[in-house]
């Protein structure tokens, strides 16, 4: 059982060269910017401020390294905004690609996809690249309290078909906000550690 509650900031990588050799199990965070990666986090964590909530998306340009016990977790950089220069958009490709093709112990990642929006081309980008590197992956449907339960599980499929994700792949309905679907999530993540 991962103690969420011994969470703690290890390290941040700016460039690829920068990154830890991958050796201890990853639980990787991944999605569009603004679509409340931090604050899921630190729900999971049980802590406010741990992962760095920002008033401006796109802040986020490092990935972020965070130790429980035996097992890390990823903040990766939220990917889709707009408004970066060509040199920065270039250095983001460079650290993800360094990132999800070297060698690590990549136990899982949590794509994240904001459930009251149709999937974006980036969404289904990502989805396809994981698919391609053969990462096992779960996705994580966020900001679930804005709908009402049953058109969140419509919607949810809905987006699963946009994504074209296969039935085994897990996917759960999560709220930083009203804490929905957290326990669940953790469920998902423990599986995952004791494949």
């Amino acid at each position: 059982m991962v103690n969420y509650n011994h969470a703690k900031f290890t390290m941040s990588a700016g460039t690829a060269a920068q990154l830890p050799h991958g050796t201890r199990p990853e639980i990787a965070f991944v999605g569009r910017s603004n679509v409340g990666k931090s604050s899921l986090m630190n729900k999971l964590f049980n802590r406010k401020g741990l992962v760095k909530v920002s008033s401006k998306p796109g802040k986020t340009t490092t990935i972020n390294f965070f130790a429980l016990d035996d097992v890390d977790f990823v903040d990766l950089p939220g990917y889709g905004y707009a408004r970066v220069n060509a040199t920065e958009k270039q250095r983001w490709d460079n650290l993800m690609d360094g990132y999800f093709e070297g060698e690590r112990n990549l136990k899982l990642v949590v794509a994240l996809v904001d459930i009251r929006h149709d999937a974006s081309p980036l969404d289904a980008q990502m989805i396809g690249y994981l698919e391609l590197l053969g990462h096992p992956y779960a996705i994580a449907f966020t900001k679930a309290d804005k709908l009402s339960r049953s058109k969140g599980l419509v919607q949810a499929k809905n987006l699963r078909e946009q994504l074209c994700v296969d039935e085994s792949v897990k996917s759960v309905l999560v709220s930083s906000t009203a804490g929905t679907g957290i326990d669940e999530l953790k469920q998902v993540i423990e599986d995952r550690l004791n494949f």
